[in-house]
């Protein structure tokens, strides 16, 4: 039992943040709905992916560093966060807003606990 426990424990947060990263692109392809020559859809692309990236990066390193993982995806969720504050801050309070937060932010601070606990697990 505890051998499938901690296969459970090393292949969640796996799992999670590769959903995660691919949500994270998906939600990018909005800027094909735009009216843009190629050269701006493909700057535009590059941009909205840039997050994607770091979080692929970070995922490759942090299948075999979890320390890693944990603590970048932990800063990912607090970082959307403070951006959540400070849009809120700047403009008016809307609900979808809050749905957002606990959406990319809570994902993100859920993988980020995973990778720790997994990572807690290895150390034992």
């Amino acid at each position: 039992m505890q051998y499938k426990i901690n296969r459970f424990v090393y292949w969640l947060p796996r799992v999670l943040s590769l959903l995660f990263i691919l949500f994270l692109a998906l939600m990018s392809l909005d800027i094909f709905s735009m009216q843009l020559t190629f050269w701006q859809m493909l700057l535009g692309l590059f941009i909205h992916n840039i997050p994607t990236l770091i979080l692929l990066a970070v995922l490759i390193i942090s299948w075999k560093y979890e320390i890693v993982g944990g603590i970048v995806f932990i800063l990912a969720g607090l970082l959307y966060i403070g951006q959540m504050v400070a849009n809120v801050m700047i403009y008016s309070f809307e609900w979808y807003m809050l749905a957002y937060s606990i959406e990319f932010a809570g994902i993100a601070l859920l993988i980020g606990i995973l990778f720790l606990a997994g990572w807690y697990k290895k150390k034992e």
